[in-house]
């Protein structure tokens, strides 16, 4: 709980992360024309704040920094809650597999995972068979901490809600174990393999400041709305 008079946990947690790249500003962006009910919206509501409701895109300095642990002690706190809810609710509606707390404007180690059966199925069998896709429920952790179980390489195509509308083959390594706390502070592990241990990886990477292009097969990026773009 923050003391009294003092900012607000996702503010001091942002810090850092704008401060590292105030140096290097030659002046401020090009303001973005907005239509006169965003405009009203805006006078009335006020810029909107972390965490947000839309995931930060590649260029956001958020997604670079090493994202801070979290005291434990505020897990149970509004704050850390709502940043959780927020996660969930906007990976479900978009539909993503994994959401990090940098994506959400959040530096704060925290990420949230799941596979539906929904999700499972709309994957064709063969695909499924040759990623080691299985369902599993939400997954919550803070202050997560990785293990290899299983350094063997598998690449696949990966995409990121950060990233939107590419993709690229990225190497992941076949089995991986996590443990820290989940939402209500309770220690939690897991050991996953195949695609799980790749959301796994992926999101782990999120609170370290990388993105998949870091580690990706450079030659075979794409951008997967390009029959699209080209009609």
């Amino acid at each position: 709980m923050a003391a009294c008079g003092a900012r607000p946990l996702f503010a001091r947690a942002l810090s850092p992360a704008w401060a590292q790249v105030r140096g290097h500003e030659s002046g401020p962006a090009p303001a973005k024309p907005r239509s006169y009910w965003r405009y009203l919206r805006r006078s009335v509501l006020g810029p909107p704040q972390p965490p947000y409701q839309r995931v930060c895109q590649a260029g956001h300095p958020v997604l670079r920094g090493a994202a801070a642990a979290l005291d434990p002690a505020l897990i149970a706190g509004p704050e850390v809650q709502r940043l959780i809810r927020a996660l969930v609710r906007v990976m479900r509606r978009l539909p993503s597999l994994g959401l990090s707390a940098p994506q959400l404007g959040v530096p704060l180690q925290v990420f949230v995972a799941e596979l539906p059966e929904r999700l499972h199925l709309e994957t064709s069998p063969g695909l499924r068979e040759a990623r080691q896709m299985a369902p599993f429920p939400l997954k919550v952790f803070v202050n997560p901490a990785l293990r290899v179980l299983d350094p063997r390489l598998v690449s696949f195509p990966e995409g990121c809600e950060s990233i939107a509308g590419f993709a690229a083959c990225v190497p992941r390594y076949q089995a991986v174990q996590v443990s820290g706390l989940n939402e209500a502070g309770d220690a939690v592990s897991w050991q996953a393999s195949g695609w799980a241990a790749r959301i796994l990886q992926h999101e782990m990477d999120h609170l370290q400041g990388i993105l998949y292009i870091d580690k990706m097969e450079s030659r075979t990026f794409v951008n997967t709305r390009w029959m699209e773009l080209n009609e």
